[in-house]
């Protein structure tokens, strides 16, 4: 009984992480259309910068870290959850840095409200290219050019490292190595292997002459 209640509450734990995951990327997504951002920009400047560097710098530590933990394989890491969630603080932090700027006269053309901001930064992370917002300030076209550069350096590296994690997972539930050093797919321990050879080898008569 004790045994059965164990396996029910560790069937209920990735669904309540996933709960808790879209929750905070929900709540987050709520924050930067709440938090009061015209008070930065450029009636603080330099604590403008710090904060969206400062934010910067803590996400590209968070995802080195779930990167190494993934890597060195450690059972305490939960990858599937702090990436995603990392990712969106990412968009959250570009989306309130071209809201900021658009409000400088000659920074940005199309974008005037946080949606636009939002926006732009989903599609530059994504590579898209509308063009029907265009950043046309120098400042306006640095934070671009370092959101570009982010995605490929950390992002890229983060989410590349979560779909070897997550394809390593399913494999070890199928009793397969998907992703193994030998190339496709390979059976695991309790899987079938090649037929063994008959009493007169691989293909010889076994009814004899």
């Amino acid at each position: 009984m004790a045994a059965a209640r164990t396996g029910d509450r560790r069937a209920g734990l990735p669904v309540r992480r996933w709960v808790l995951g879209i929750t905070c990327a929900a709540m987050m997504t709520l924050a930067f259309f709440l938090v009061p951002l015209e008070q930065l920009g450029t009636r603080r400047p330099v604590l403008s910068w710090a904060v969206f560097v400062g934010l910067l710098v803590c996400v590209s530590l968070l995802l080195l870290v779930q990167i190494r933990d993934v890597i060195t394989d450690d059972p305490r890491a939960r990858p599937g959850i702090v990436i995603p969630l990392l990712v969106c603080v990412t968009v959250v932090a570009f989306a309130g840095a071209y809201h900021v700027l658009a409000r400088h006269p000659g920074e940005f053309s199309g974008l005037t409200t946080r949606t636009d901001a939002l926006y732009f930064t989903v599609v530059t992370l994504a590579t898209v290219g509308y063009g029907d917002i265009v950043p046309t300030g120098q400042s306006a076209r640095v934070v671009t050019m370092a959101q570009i550069l982010y995605t490929f350096v950390f992002l890229t590296a983060a989410t590349t490292t979560l779909s070897r994690r997550l394809r390593s997972r399913v494999g070890e539930r199928l009793g397969v190595r998907i992703d193994g050093p030998d190339g496709p797919a390979a059976p695991g321990p309790g899987g079938p292997g090649p037929a063994a050879p008959g009493p007169d080898g691989p293909g010889g008569d076994r009814h004899g002459s």
